[in-house]
């Protein structure tokens, strides 16, 4: 059964075309992974999917959910799908487990008991249980990333998308956001990520998906994708990440 159901989405910004008829689907407990270059379309398809971006045609369902600008409608996805990007977006006068809990109070009304197990639950999965008093600034960057994700799971979603969290990181920090994103995947969450991170994309994603010019060039297994690319541009791609 799919989670992600992309149907021929077509979106500009004014005369451009950024996606160029965008068809895909993702599968309960699968990982795809969105590649290509700087400009290929993979962030704009990632906000369209949360409905971040209003498409120009074409339709997107996810969680069960109808993406559209209803207002009721957007926040009943939302309740549903966790987003994290590459800026960590925490609150710096909010403690991290205050950063937390602050969703699941005001959007799923839960009480302050429940909200602090939720928090402490979350942390504990992402590693950080000891920073649960700690301010934002007081973390490195791969811990302000993790809290962001935790801060996701803690509104309990059925689908996570994720765009490029690693690429404002060194390479240590990148380490410890993607174990976290690699223990989630085998929880069975249900993950559509935006990556530069090959490795990760070939090891973890059950299917990889390689966009160029706002189509999907390629897509399939992911061993299968990276051992044997079928285009040029596909070829030249993993090429030059490996440089």
């Amino acid at each position: 059964m799919s989670e992600v159901v992309i149907d021929r989405v077509h979106k500009s910004f004014g005369a451009v075309e950024v996606l160029k008829g965008i068809s895909m689907t993702v599968g309960r407990g699968e990982v795809t992974a969105l590649i290509g270059r700087s400009g290929s379309g993979k962030s704009t398809l990632l906000r369209c999917v949360n409905g971040l971006e209003k498409i120009n045609s074409g339709s997107i369902e996810i969680a069960g959910h109808k993406v559209s600008r209803d207002k009721a409608a957007l926040r009943a996805l939302r309740r549903d799908v966790g987003i994290v990007f590459q800026s960590y977006n925490l609150f710096p006068h909010l403690t991290v487990g205050q950063n937390i809990m602050l969703a699941p109070r005001i959007v799923k009304k839960a009480a302050k008991g429940e909200t602090r197990a939720i928090a402490e639950e979350v942390l504990a999965l992402v590693g950080l249980s000891e920073k649960f008093d700690a301010y934002p600034d007081e973390l490195s960057g791969g811990q302000q990333q993790r809290v962001a994700i935790a801060r996701s799971l803690a509104m309990r979603p059925r689908v996570m998308l994720f765009d490029e969290v690693t690429s404002a990181l060194d390479p240590e920090l990148t380490g410890e956001v993607l174990a976290v994103m690699e223990t989630l995947a085998r929880d069975g969450m249900t993950m559509l990520l935006v990556t530069h991170e090959m490795g990760f994309a070939k090891r973890v994603a059950n299917t990889t998906v390689f966009m160029h010019q706002g189509r999907i060039h390629e897509a399939g297994p992911s061993a299968e994708l990276f051992a044997s690319p079928k285009t040029p541009e596909m070829a030249q791609f993993i090429k030059a990440d490996i440089k």
